[in-house]
Protein backbone atom coordinates (compact mmCIF):
# COMPACT_ATOMS: atom_id res chain seq x y z
CA UNK A 1 0.00 0.00 0.00
CA UNK A 2 2.75 2.47 0.95
CA UNK A 3 4.64 1.82 -2.27
CA UNK A 4 1.43 2.14 -4.31
CA UNK A 5 0.75 5.52 -2.74
CA UNK A 6 4.23 6.79 -3.58
CA UNK A 7 4.01 5.46 -7.14
CA UNK A 8 0.59 6.97 -7.88
CA UNK A 9 1.43 10.29 -6.22
CA UNK A 10 4.61 10.67 -8.26
CA UNK A 11 2.87 9.60 -11.46
CA UNK A 12 0.49 12.50 -10.87
CA UNK A 13 3.03 15.23 -10.17
CA UNK A 14 4.14 14.85 -6.55
CA UNK A 15 7.90 15.12 -6.07
CA UNK A 16 8.17 14.19 -2.39
CA UNK A 17 5.91 11.81 -0.47
CA UNK A 18 6.10 11.40 3.30
CA UNK A 19 4.14 9.62 6.02
CA UNK A 20 3.51 10.52 9.65
CA UNK A 21 1.89 8.27 12.21
CA UNK A 22 -0.98 9.88 14.09
CA UNK A 23 1.08 9.39 17.24
CA UNK A 24 3.32 12.28 16.11
CA UNK A 25 0.43 14.70 16.60
CA UNK A 26 -0.97 16.03 19.86
CA UNK A 27 -4.34 14.57 20.82
CA UNK A 28 -5.88 18.05 20.37
CA UNK A 29 -4.44 18.52 16.89
CA UNK A 30 -7.00 19.59 14.27
CA UNK A 31 -6.47 16.37 12.28
CA UNK A 32 -8.44 14.50 14.96
CA UNK A 33 -11.29 17.01 14.77
CA UNK A 34 -11.34 16.60 11.02
CA UNK A 35 -11.13 12.79 11.12
CA UNK A 36 -11.00 11.11 14.55
CA UNK A 37 -10.06 7.77 12.94
CA UNK A 38 -6.82 9.15 11.51
CA UNK A 39 -3.97 6.65 11.80
CA UNK A 40 -1.60 8.14 9.21
CA UNK A 41 -1.07 11.54 7.61
CA UNK A 42 0.29 11.35 4.06
CA UNK A 43 2.17 14.45 2.87
CA UNK A 44 2.62 15.30 -0.82
CA UNK A 45 5.05 18.05 -1.89
CA UNK A 46 5.20 19.47 -5.41
CA UNK A 47 8.02 21.48 -6.86
CA UNK A 48 7.29 24.96 -8.17
CA UNK A 49 9.25 25.07 -11.40
CA UNK A 50 12.39 27.12 -11.04
CA UNK A 51 11.81 28.63 -14.47
CA UNK A 52 8.47 30.08 -13.34
CA UNK A 53 10.36 32.57 -11.18
CA UNK A 54 12.54 33.76 -14.06
CA UNK A 55 10.17 36.43 -15.35
CA UNK A 56 10.04 38.11 -11.94
CA UNK A 57 13.78 37.69 -11.44
CA UNK A 58 14.34 39.45 -14.78
CA UNK A 59 11.45 41.95 -14.40
CA UNK A 60 9.94 40.82 -17.68
CA UNK A 61 6.82 38.65 -17.22
CA UNK A 62 4.80 37.99 -14.09
CA UNK A 63 1.68 35.98 -14.84
CA UNK A 64 3.51 32.64 -14.90
CA UNK A 65 4.12 32.68 -11.16
CA UNK A 66 0.53 33.42 -10.18
CA UNK A 67 -1.14 31.17 -12.74
CA UNK A 68 1.32 28.28 -12.92
CA UNK A 69 2.97 28.27 -9.46
CA UNK A 70 -0.11 29.13 -7.41
CA UNK A 71 -3.41 28.84 -9.27
CA UNK A 72 -2.82 25.72 -11.37
CA UNK A 73 -0.84 23.96 -8.67
CA UNK A 74 -3.53 24.53 -6.02
CA UNK A 75 -6.57 24.03 -8.26
CA UNK A 76 -5.43 21.34 -10.71
CA UNK A 77 -2.15 19.51 -10.15
CA UNK A 78 -2.25 18.95 -6.39
CA UNK A 79 -5.95 17.96 -6.14
CA UNK A 80 -5.55 15.48 -8.99
CA UNK A 81 -2.69 13.71 -7.24
CA UNK A 82 -4.66 13.65 -3.99
CA UNK A 83 -7.75 12.26 -5.71
CA UNK A 84 -5.83 9.54 -7.56
CA UNK A 85 -4.16 8.35 -4.35
CA UNK A 86 -7.41 8.58 -2.38
CA UNK A 87 -9.34 6.65 -5.04
CA UNK A 88 -6.82 3.83 -4.93
CA UNK A 89 -6.94 3.71 -1.13
CA UNK A 90 -10.72 3.75 -0.97
CA UNK A 91 -10.73 0.99 -3.58
CA UNK A 92 -8.76 -1.02 -1.01
CA UNK A 93 -11.34 -0.28 1.68
CA UNK A 94 -9.57 2.51 3.59
CA UNK A 95 -10.81 6.02 4.35
CA UNK A 96 -8.80 8.66 2.49
CA UNK A 97 -9.62 12.31 3.19
CA UNK A 98 -7.70 14.85 1.05
CA UNK A 99 -6.67 18.05 2.84
CA UNK A 100 -5.66 21.16 0.92
CA UNK A 101 -5.63 24.74 2.10
CA UNK A 102 -8.82 26.71 1.82
CA UNK A 103 -7.19 29.97 0.84
CA UNK A 104 -10.17 32.10 1.82
CA UNK A 105 -10.90 30.84 5.35
CA UNK A 106 -8.91 32.06 8.35
CA UNK A 107 -9.51 31.43 12.04
CA UNK A 108 -7.95 34.79 12.99
CA UNK A 109 -10.39 37.68 13.18
CA UNK A 110 -8.15 40.33 11.64
CA UNK A 111 -5.59 38.55 9.51
CA UNK A 112 -5.32 37.96 5.77
CA UNK A 113 -3.86 35.71 3.11
CA UNK A 114 -1.61 37.63 0.68
CA UNK A 115 -2.43 35.22 -2.14
CA UNK A 116 -6.13 36.18 -2.31
CA UNK A 117 -8.07 39.44 -2.16
CA UNK A 118 -8.49 40.59 1.43
CA UNK A 119 -12.25 41.14 0.96
CA UNK A 120 -12.65 37.53 -0.19
CA UNK A 121 -11.37 36.14 3.12
CA UNK A 122 -13.83 34.71 5.67
CA UNK A 123 -12.44 35.47 9.11
CA UNK A 124 -13.18 33.94 12.48
CA UNK A 125 -15.29 31.12 11.06
CA UNK A 126 -14.15 28.60 13.66
CA UNK A 127 -16.56 25.93 12.44
CA UNK A 128 -14.17 25.26 9.56
CA UNK A 129 -11.19 23.39 11.02
CA UNK A 130 -7.92 23.44 9.11
CA UNK A 131 -4.68 21.62 9.72
CA UNK A 132 -1.40 23.30 10.59
CA UNK A 133 0.11 22.65 7.19
CA UNK A 134 3.72 23.50 7.96
CA UNK A 135 3.73 21.46 11.16
CA UNK A 136 2.23 18.47 9.33
CA UNK A 137 4.77 18.78 6.50
CA UNK A 138 7.66 18.62 8.97
CA UNK A 139 6.09 15.66 10.80
CA UNK A 140 5.63 13.83 7.49
CA UNK A 141 9.33 14.25 6.74
CA UNK A 142 8.82 16.44 3.67
CA UNK A 143 11.45 18.95 4.81
CA UNK A 144 12.45 21.31 7.59
CA UNK A 145 11.03 24.62 8.81
CA UNK A 146 13.00 27.62 7.58
CA UNK A 147 13.51 30.92 9.39
CA UNK A 148 10.64 32.65 7.58
CA UNK A 149 8.16 29.86 8.39
CA UNK A 150 8.49 28.14 5.05
CA UNK A 151 9.11 24.48 4.30
CA UNK A 152 12.65 23.86 3.02
CA UNK A 153 13.35 20.67 1.06
CA UNK A 154 16.66 19.09 0.11
CA UNK A 155 15.79 19.06 -3.58
CA UNK A 156 14.01 22.34 -4.20
CA UNK A 157 14.63 24.51 -1.15
CA UNK A 158 11.50 26.62 -0.47
CA UNK A 159 10.16 26.29 -4.02
CA UNK A 160 7.41 23.79 -3.15
CA UNK A 161 3.72 23.60 -2.31
CA UNK A 162 2.19 20.76 -0.36
CA UNK A 163 -1.02 19.03 0.70
CA UNK A 164 -2.11 15.97 2.68
CA UNK A 165 -4.35 12.94 2.92
CA UNK A 166 -5.72 11.67 6.24
CA UNK A 167 -6.33 7.94 6.37
CA UNK A 168 -7.28 5.14 8.74
CA UNK A 169 -4.64 2.92 7.12
CA UNK A 170 -1.63 2.28 9.33
CA UNK A 171 1.47 2.93 7.22
CA UNK A 172 5.16 3.01 8.03
CA UNK A 173 6.15 6.56 8.83
CA UNK A 174 8.97 8.55 7.25
CA UNK A 175 11.92 9.83 9.21
CA UNK A 176 11.63 13.43 10.35
CA UNK A 177 14.23 15.56 8.57
CA UNK A 178 17.00 16.74 10.85
CA UNK A 179 17.29 20.55 10.31
CA UNK A 180 20.37 21.25 8.21
CA UNK A 181 19.44 23.65 5.41
CA UNK A 182 18.45 26.86 7.21
CA UNK A 183 21.47 28.57 8.77
CA UNK A 184 19.43 31.61 9.94
CA UNK A 185 21.34 33.80 7.48
CA UNK A 186 18.47 36.32 7.28
CA UNK A 187 18.50 36.57 3.48
CA UNK A 188 14.77 35.86 3.47
CA UNK A 189 14.20 38.83 5.79
CA UNK A 190 16.36 41.16 3.70
CA UNK A 191 14.79 39.91 0.47
CA UNK A 192 11.27 41.06 1.34
CA UNK A 193 10.43 44.27 -0.60
CA UNK A 194 8.16 45.45 2.21
CA UNK A 195 10.03 44.45 5.38
CA UNK A 196 7.18 42.11 6.30
CA UNK A 197 9.39 39.60 8.14
CA UNK A 198 10.82 40.41 11.56
CA UNK A 199 14.22 39.28 12.87
CA UNK A 200 12.67 36.13 14.33
CA UNK A 201 11.15 35.16 10.99
CA UNK A 202 7.56 36.08 11.86
CA UNK A 203 5.58 37.36 8.89
CA UNK A 204 3.11 40.26 9.22
CA UNK A 205 0.35 39.07 6.83
CA UNK A 206 -0.99 42.56 6.02
CA UNK A 207 2.48 43.96 5.38
CA UNK A 208 3.19 40.92 3.23
CA UNK A 209 -0.08 41.31 1.31
CA UNK A 210 0.64 44.93 0.41
CA UNK A 211 4.07 44.16 -1.01
CA UNK A 212 3.24 40.73 -2.42
CA UNK A 213 0.76 42.66 -4.55
CA UNK A 214 3.38 45.15 -5.72
CA UNK A 215 3.31 48.30 -3.56
CA UNK A 216 7.10 48.65 -3.79
CA UNK A 217 7.58 50.64 -6.99
CA UNK A 218 11.32 50.05 -7.12
CA UNK A 219 10.51 46.38 -7.87
CA UNK A 220 7.32 46.86 -9.87
CA UNK A 221 7.66 47.61 -13.61
CA UNK A 222 3.90 48.20 -13.94
CA UNK A 223 3.53 50.95 -11.34
CA UNK A 224 2.66 54.39 -12.81
CA UNK A 225 4.60 57.41 -11.60
CA UNK A 226 1.45 58.91 -10.04
CA UNK A 227 0.68 55.85 -7.93
CA UNK A 228 -0.84 56.54 -4.48
CA UNK A 229 -0.94 60.26 -5.35
CA UNK A 230 -3.60 60.96 -2.71
CA UNK A 231 -1.67 59.33 0.13
CA UNK A 232 0.60 61.45 2.33
CA UNK A 233 3.21 58.70 2.77
CA UNK A 234 3.23 57.60 -0.85
CA UNK A 235 7.04 57.69 -1.14
CA UNK A 236 7.41 55.53 1.95
CA UNK A 237 4.92 53.07 0.48
CA UNK A 238 6.63 52.98 -2.91
CA UNK A 239 10.05 52.59 -1.30
CA UNK A 240 8.83 49.66 0.78
CA UNK A 241 9.43 51.54 4.02
CA UNK A 242 5.84 52.18 5.16
CA UNK A 243 4.66 50.23 8.20
CA UNK A 244 1.03 49.33 7.56
CA UNK A 245 -1.87 48.42 9.82
CA UNK A 246 -4.79 46.27 8.68
CA UNK A 247 -6.72 49.47 8.01
CA UNK A 248 -4.01 51.23 6.00
CA UNK A 249 -3.19 48.00 4.21
CA UNK A 250 -6.76 47.81 2.92
CA UNK A 251 -6.53 51.37 1.61
CA UNK A 252 -3.27 50.62 -0.20
CA UNK A 253 -4.53 47.33 -1.62
CA UNK A 254 -7.63 49.07 -2.96
CA UNK A 255 -5.34 51.26 -5.05
CA UNK A 256 -3.15 48.45 -6.38
CA UNK A 257 -4.40 47.42 -9.78
CA UNK A 258 -1.29 47.42 -11.88
CA UNK A 259 -1.60 43.89 -13.22
CA UNK A 260 -4.69 41.64 -13.56
CA UNK A 261 -5.41 38.87 -11.04
CA UNK A 262 -5.78 35.18 -11.90
CA UNK A 263 -9.15 33.49 -12.41
CA UNK A 264 -9.61 31.63 -9.11
CA UNK A 265 -9.52 34.69 -6.83
CA UNK A 266 -5.73 34.57 -6.59
CA UNK A 267 -3.98 37.92 -6.49
CA UNK A 268 -1.19 38.57 -8.95
CA UNK A 269 2.14 38.35 -7.17
CA UNK A 270 4.54 41.10 -8.12
CA UNK A 271 7.12 40.12 -5.52
CA UNK A 272 6.96 36.44 -6.52
CA UNK A 273 7.78 35.54 -2.93
CA UNK A 274 11.08 37.36 -2.91
CA UNK A 275 11.80 35.82 0.49
CA UNK A 276 11.77 32.36 -1.08
CA UNK A 277 13.88 33.45 -4.02
CA UNK A 278 16.49 34.97 -1.71
CA UNK A 279 16.51 31.78 0.36
CA UNK A 280 16.82 29.61 -2.73
CA UNK A 281 19.73 31.65 -4.10
CA UNK A 282 21.53 31.35 -0.77
CA UNK A 283 21.01 27.57 -0.57
CA UNK A 284 22.10 27.12 -4.18
CA UNK A 285 25.23 29.20 -3.65
CA UNK A 286 26.05 27.09 -0.60
CA UNK A 287 25.74 23.98 -2.77
CA UNK A 288 23.40 22.18 -0.35
CA UNK A 289 20.48 21.51 -2.71
CA UNK A 290 20.48 18.05 -4.25
CA UNK A 291 18.69 19.13 -7.44
CA UNK A 292 21.36 20.74 -9.60
CA UNK A 293 21.00 22.97 -12.68
CA UNK A 294 23.41 23.83 -15.45
CA UNK A 295 23.33 27.55 -14.62
CA UNK A 296 22.78 29.45 -11.34
CA UNK A 297 19.37 30.96 -10.67
CA UNK A 298 20.74 34.45 -10.03
CA UNK A 299 22.83 35.32 -13.06
CA UNK A 300 23.38 39.02 -12.43
CA UNK A 301 22.89 41.73 -9.83
CA UNK A 302 19.26 42.28 -8.86
CA UNK A 303 17.53 45.04 -10.80
CA UNK A 304 15.85 47.94 -9.04
CA UNK A 305 14.27 51.25 -10.08
CA UNK A 306 15.36 54.53 -8.52
CA UNK A 307 12.92 55.86 -5.94
CA UNK A 308 13.71 59.36 -7.21
CA UNK A 309 11.55 58.62 -10.25
CA UNK A 310 8.43 58.88 -8.07
CA UNK A 311 9.34 62.10 -6.28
Amino acid sequence: MRNKIIEIAKQNGADIVGFASASRFDKNDPIFQIMPETKTVIGLAFRVLRGIYRGIEEGSTYYQYTTMAVENMEETVMPMAQLKVAMMMEGEGYIALPQRRHQQIMAEENSTNPEVAYDAVYRGRTAEVQMDFLDAAVKCGLGEKGLHNTLLTDEFGPMVRYCFILTDAELEESAIVEPHLCDKCGKCIKGCPGHAIDEDGNVDPWQCAVYYNGANGTKNPFMPLDAFADMDNRIEIIAGEAKVTPETARKILDKIYFYPPAQHAYQCSICGRSCDMACYVHLEEKGVLTKKFKTPFRKREEWKFDIEDWK
